[in-house]
């Protein structure tokens, strides 16, 4: 006798594996919230594309209101994506939800984050975890290649890279003020062949990217090109072969582009209600962009070539996206952040930083360069499971506890 197959939340080594677990997680919020006695439960499904499970909640009279949705690998409700409680409440009293989102603009307060320089070492996904929320301004980062070199990646499954990158854009999201912006460093990746017998084989991560984001609540603004000297691909070896041959089908176009792509965390308030609001009119004025800044999504920028980092990007990419996309003032977060290029660029510019690596040996280097970065108080910096560059410092949270 044959043994029962395994469904597919058994084969993914989900931790929600079936309908009753799904509905126990949500009947746990709804108790959280006060719905619970005047809200129906649909029937749970697993959306297997993006690992969630969809649990549609319903009125009394069996209405559709809206869904609660569940990491299916961690059993996380996903916030972004589940209806909210003030617009299931609207829908079972039949009131206008264009006035509750009308009411929540107007009483929206600016609040200027309160968070110290912060150097961490360690995992993002955890040093993510002890961020108050909605205490970042700014989100600039190049995430790790996936194993386009064997010393800088230490992933073996594409998907298992995905995976661990989504959990930190979520974190992330949790972290960013609401309508702020998020920029990434990305770009296609290179697998090279194992042997003659095979085929290299180009992923395209900015793609895979860009549906993360989207699926964690962020709004796509923009795709800038970061152009590089034509030289500067044939590091890669990619197109060799063909420039050697001039055989058709063998052509293979050298990559001289990479991505930064711009999302924003959703919201319903517009870009001037951030200037109109801001409590330091004068930080605003001193914020403005001089001439001379980028009219277009083509930005041309030679390449870093004396970073002790195997992959670090110019300074120069950081300072723009730092400038176009914050306040003097703002905190700007890297949660790979490499030898320090952002923290460096956000203190030239009068911004504050929060860096997490996990690698000591690039923590070392931001503790030797650190002492050289403009516009910084080093007794002020807060260093999470590193020793500090200043012995005598005493560290505390990592809120502000003002310059000395």
């Amino acid at each position: 006798m044959s043994r029962n197959p395994k469904t597919i939340s058994e084969e993914r080594d989900y931790l929600v594996l079936n309908v009753k677990q799904a509905k126990k997680i949500v009947k746990e919020w709804l108790t959280e919230i006060q719905l619970y006695n005047v809200v129906k439960l649909g029937l749970p499904e697993i959306d297997d594309r993006y690992h969630y499970w969809r649990v549609p909640l319903c009125s009394k009279n069996s209405t559709r209101i809206g869904e609660v949705v569940i990491d299916a690998y961690t059993t996380e409700i996903i916030a972004s994506k589940t209806t909210k409680p003030e617009i299931l409440i609207a829908r079972l009293l039949k009131q206008d939800e264009n006035q509750i989102e009308s009411s929540k603009q107007n009483k929206k307060e600016y609040k200027l984050s309160n968070l110290r320089n912060t150097v961490g070492l360690g995992d993002s996904v955890q040093l993510l975890d002890d961020m108050p929320s909605e205490s970042v301004d700014l989100i600039f980062t190049s995430p790790p290649y996936f194993n386009a070199r064997p010393e800088y990646s230490e992933y073996q499954e594409y998907d298992d890279y995905l995976f661990k990158m989504r959990q930190i854009i979520r974190k992330c999201h949790r972290v960013l003020v609401e309508g702020r912006f998020f920029a990434i460093n990305i770009s296609p990746v290179l697998l090279r062949r194992a042997s003659r017998n095979e085929s290299s084989r180009r992923i395209a991560v900015p793609f895979d990217f860009h549906r993360i984001f989207i699926e964690e609540g962020f709004d796509f603004i923009d795709d800038i090109i970061w152009l590089k000297p034509e030289g500067a691909g044939w590091a890669t070896g990619r197109g060799r072969r063909f420039a050697a041959d001039r055989n058709p089908l063998q052509y293979k176009a050298v990559p001289v582009t990479e991505y930064i792509l711009v999302y924003r965390k959703h919201t319903d308030l517009l870009i001037d209600w951030f200037i109109r609001n801001h409590p330091d009119k004068t930080t605003v004025e001193d914020s403005k962009i001089s001439d001379g800044y980028e009219r277009t999504n083509v930005w041309k920028i030679n390449p870093s070539t004396n970073s002790r980092h195997p992959a670090a990007f110019p300074k120069e990419l950081a300072e723009k996206i730092i400038r176009y996309y914050s306040f003097q003032g703002d905190v700007v977060l890297d949660p790979f952040a490499g030898s320090g290029t952002v923290g460096s660029a956000a203190c030239d510019l009068n911004r504050r930083f929060v860096l997490f690596e996990n690698n000591p040996e690039y923590i070392k280097i931001i503790r030797e360069d650190i002492t050289s970065w403009k516009n910084l108080n080093l007794g002020n910096v807060l260093w999470i499971n590193c020793e500090p560059v200043d012995p005598i410092h005493k560290q505390g949270s990592i809120f502000n506890q003002g310059e000395k």
